[in-house]
């Protein structure tokens, strides 16, 4: 089920240096992602256009590049220059190209109808490249659908025990109800914890003498992209009250790599002790740690289900985001393939099919 005329993140922006030749399969597609001599960042088909091999392994001239096969020369357009060997290039000859932005320290693909390339619909990840947050750049690969991730993200209800000795810390997560707003491209969640105790990685970084409230304030957009407002203060402090607070903001992107397998780009930033790198380096840490928590979970998950396919999955309230979501997705990918090709059978895994939760 995947949207095609959406922005997805193809890499972080440190992954594509000057000289990098980044091959990269997004949708199912492989794509190869290098910079030109002015440092714009492109994308063209990987595969060559003569006899399929990776362009990936190919060879910079200019700002074309040469297969190393039998030497055709495709410039960053997609446009085939150069056939060895012959006068004429046949306008055959040539790759998909691709519409790219990069943007904060995401290099954004749109795999979709160029035309309608859009990069006002690329979501506001601030904080990857704002002066008032530090963070640490993480990538994890998912041998999954990358659907069974969004609904991880979806219900943080998890967070008490996936995460319980990491980011959760208190099965209070789990016991409170979230609010969940339904948005244009997408959803906004946000769940209160009152009088819980702190998060073993946040008692590591605050002086909490006593109980904590929490907050995730989330939007959740297409294509799988979360940007989420957290923090954590002492409970006997006013709401509004910042002044003894852990203040984060998250920014994490799911990108298809195909059916079964997943590209996870995330982060998490900090708005105090800004000079302190080990603050920095123990939230990467603590955040590592934790999605491969989610990461070991969710891969068991999808060999059972595999296992089972004809069992039956029972809705509980936390899932009323996750089915929001999964619907939304469906009517956005059924508008854009059109009424001929709307009931073409499409596989995924089976929560988005569950009855109503109240």
């Amino acid at each position: 089920m995947f949207l095609k005329n959406c922005w997805y993140v193809a890499a972080w922006d440190h992954e594509v240096l000057a000289d990098t030749l980044l091959a990269r399969t997004i949708l199912g597609q492989p794509v190869l992602v290098y910079r030109r001599a002015d440092a714009v960042a492109v994308a063209i088909d990987d595969r060559c256009a003569h006899r399929g091999a990776p362009l990936s392994m190919g060879r910079r001239e200019g700002d074309a590049i040469r297969c190393m096969y039998h030497g055709a020369r495709f410039e960053a357009d997609g446009r085939c220059t150069e056939v060895p060997g012959q006068d004429n290039v046949p306008s055959r000859m040539c790759v998909r190209s691709f519409p790219v932005v990069e943007r904060g320290c995401w290099i954004w693909i749109w795999m979709g109808d160029a035309q309608r390339a859009d990069p006002a619909l690329i979501p506001d990840a601030f904080s990857l490249k704002h002066p008032q947050w530090r963070y640490k750049p993480g990538y994890l690969h998912y041998d999954t659908d990358y659907l069974l991730i969004c609904d991880n993200l979806l219900d943080f209800s998890h967070l008490s025990y996936v995460h319980e000795k990491t980011l959760g810390g208190s099965p209070n997560i789990a016991q409170s109800r979230p609010e969940v707003t339904q948005l244009e491209r997408g959803l906004r969640v946000r769940r209160d914890v009152r009088g819980t105790v702190p998060a073993p990685y946040h008692a590591r970084l605050g002086n909490f003498k006593g109980k904590v409230d929490r907050r995730f304030d989330y939007d959740f957009l297409v294509p799988g992209v979360l940007l989420m407002h957290a923090h954590v203060k002492p409970s006997d402090t006013p709401d509004d009250d910042m002044a003894g607070a852990l203040q984060f903001h998250s920014c994490q992107a799911l990108t298809p790599e195909t059916e079964r397998s997943t590209h996870y780009f995330f982060m998490q930033a900090h708005k105090f002790r800004l000079d302190d790198a080990t603050v920095t380096e123990s939230i990467f840490q603590s955040l590592c740690a934790a999605f491969e928590e989610d990461r070991q979970i969710i891969l068991a998950q999808s060999r059972m289900l595999d296992a089972t396919p004809h069992g039956q999955m029972n809705p509980i309230a936390a899932d009323r985001a996750l089915m929001q979501y999964r619907r939304l997705l469906r009517e956005l990918v059924d508008a854009e393939q059109g009424p001929c090709d709307a009931q073409a059978p499409v596989t995924v895994h089976r929560p988005a099919a569950v009855a109503s939760v109240r």
